[in-house]
């Protein structure tokens, strides 16, 4: 199945953007490889407001999300996940606006770090982050005129929640599911199995559209995860056909399955190769020696 990402997008930066009934999207102004145009924040309600994913640090963010709250009362701030550029504004935002953090829980690994390994996105963990409220997988918290659903969707973090308006067929999907891009699965931060049964549990869902993290909405979700997952397994192949033709490196396995990706995402690369091989490891079809490890030998 072809996996078509959607690149059209107009951030509209220091503007809050009507994208639903009673749902605002604002957009920081951090694009990078990996964030594309920026971060999205997301205000939910009419009079008393939920506010998604506050962003990084950034006045100029702060000033347009205030002056779209428009002095209306904000109950609840969510995270998606401990992401730098998700979640560092909210104990901010805490404070000034007397908001209570909802979050699955505090910045963590997806698995221990193995002996002597190095999280290569320790600096991209925002762990000085504490919720006020745990949210349990499937819980709702309700506020006025707006109930949100957590579902716990490990694979890019392993705090990864996706939330879903109630009452409605919208899914804030935060980086999970993103129409301009795959996510980032990389380890220790990231889990490839825990991603792959992470998409499998929301195609069991039936949301019209989401609302991601970073770009423009995901229109057919179902048909787009799909494609994502026939494109993680398409990339689990191209491992396992350069390990077979004599790829015994990660770094010489992305030198040809990512000949065309931008240098600047090749590390990024490396990593999602490594998130890919864990799993293979665990499944038999690849072999190494000890841990999976990004200077690691592998062979099949």
């Amino acid at each position: 199945m072809n996996l078509v990402f959607d690149k059209v997008f107009t951030p509209h930066y220091g503007e809050a953007i009507d994208i639903a009934p009673n749902i605002q999207r604002i957009t920081v102004n951090n694009p990078s490889p990996f964030t594309f145009h920026g971060t999205n924040s997301y205000l939910i309600g009419k009079d008393t407001l939920a506010l998604i994913d506050p962003g990084p640090i950034d006045e100029a963010h702060k000033a347009t999300l205030l002056r779209a709250i428009a002095g209306r009362p904000v109950s609840h701030i969510f995270i998606s996940h401990t992401h730098r550029d998700h979640s560092p504004l909210a104990s901010v935002l805490k404070d000034e606006l007397g908001a209570i953090l909802v979050a699955e829980g505090p910045h963590r690994p997806s698995r221990p770090l193995h002996t002597g390994e190095i999280n290569f996105l320790d600096a991209s963990g925002d762990t000085e982050f504490m919720p006020d409220i745990i949210a349990p997988d499937d819980s709702i918290i309700e506020g006025d005129g707006w109930a949100l659903r957590s579902i716990h969707t490990p694979g890019h973090t392993a705090n990864h929640v996706v939330f879903a308006l109630e009452g409605t067929d919208i899914l804030f999907s935060a980086d999970h599911v993103m129409a301009w891009a795959t996510s980032i699965v990389a380890p220790p931060d990231g889990s490839m199995s825990d991603y792959m049964a992470s998409l499998d549990r929301l195609l069991a869902r039936h949301d019209r559209v989401y609302f991601p993290g970073h770009g423009g909405p995901v229109t057919k979700p179902k048909t787009f995860m799909r494609g994502l997952k026939a494109h993680r397994k398409m990339r689990e192949r191209a491992i396992l056909e350069r390990v077979r033709a004599g790829d015994r490196t990660i770094p010489a396995m992305v030198k040809v399955i990512y000949r065309e990706t931008d240098p600047r995402l090749h590390g990024a690369a490396a990593l999602s190769v490594l998130a890919h091989l864990e799993d293979m490891v665990a499944r038999g079809l690849v072999q190494t020696e000890g841990s999976p490890a990004i200077d690691g030998v592998y062979w099949a």
